[in-house]
């Protein structure tokens, strides 16, 4: 499933296309994704300017001058593709309309968006911008990893007391939004912390290094285009390069790649594989 990466990749691919455009026809064909569209799903956005594309934790947000935001999850399969119409432009997307090209957004620009989904895992729906930080799927997210919120100081306070392992613990995305099993391999291994240390043991020069190795590699992973893991595709249909820089996820078997004379090893926590080398994050 893509994480915080790739959903910011894909949001920077389309704030150029959206931000400040109005939408001028919306193709719905079908009435649900993965939960039932909202009624008069197109015609309540048809004509609507997108005031700005934001993301948070893992959704894409496009705030209306209507009063209603557009909130989009890609689930499993779900991506963005976008051509542009006007003469003597490219066309990224070839062929036409492909056939799980389930919603089709064209802006007063000429650019044309679809979303295609071949599993249907992601959806979609129009929640009231004033309401929309108490929506059940908003309420209770922690801080943006990528934001000042997220701390040494305030991660030291959400894990005092947890027996929780660290890396199942990071997963919690009322402690922290947006992370996910890739990204929580890399930054534990980086930071030199042992993914089945109890989460509440951590100190605070622990805690400092882990902070600093997230965002490193979230900020990493985004200038790479994320990671290309089965179907993810950024907004312009590129693939994301940042798997070639993996130092232990998905490299059982493989020398750890920090100065030591580890070999990486696979557990599973919580149902999840993680990877980690024994030796530098003991």
């Amino acid at each position: 499933m893509p994480e915080l990466p790739e959903v910011e990749t894909v949001r920077q691919g389309l704030s150029p296309h959206l931000d400040g455009a109005r939408l001028v026809k919306v193709t719905q064909n079908r009435e649900n994704l993965r939960f039932p569209l909202p009624e008069r799903f197109a015609a309540r956005l048809t004509g609507a300017v997108v005031q700005t594309l934001e993301r948070r934790a893992k959704y894409l947000l496009a705030r209306l001058d209507t009063g209603e935001t557009l909130v989009a999850h890609l689930g499993m399969t779900g991506r963005f593709t976008v051509s542009d119409h006007r003469p003597g432009r490219f066309h990224n997307q070839i062929g036409g309309v492909e056939k799980h090209d389930h919603l089709i957004f064209e802006t007063d620009r000429g650019a044309v968006i679809a979303f295609n989904d071949a599993r249907r895992f992601g959806y979609m729906d129009l929640i009231s911008t004033k309401t929309l930080a108490e929506h059940p799927w908003f309420k209770g997210l922690g801080p943006e990893p990528l934001g000042d919120d997220f701390n040494a100081k305030s991660l030291g306070a959400a894990l005092t007391g947890r027996k929780q392992n660290i890396k199942a613990t990071l997963l919690d995305q009322r402690l922290v939004a947006g992370l996910g099993n890739i990204y929580v391999s890399e930054s534990l291994n980086r930071a030199g912390i042992d993914p089945r240390r109890a989460a509440g043991t951590l100190k605070p020069r622990e805690l400092t290094r882990l902070v600093a190795a997230v965002k490193a590699v979230l900020i990493e992973a985004v200038a790479a285009g994320g990671s290309t893991l089965k179907d993810y595709r950024s907004a312009d249909g590129e693939l994301g390069y940042f798997q070639h820089s993996f130092r232990v996820y998905g490299r059982e078997g493989q020398p750890c790649p920090q100065p030591c004379t580890g070999v990486v090893e696979r557990i599973v926590q919580s149902g999840r594989s993680t990877f980690f080398c024994p030796k530098c994050q003991a």
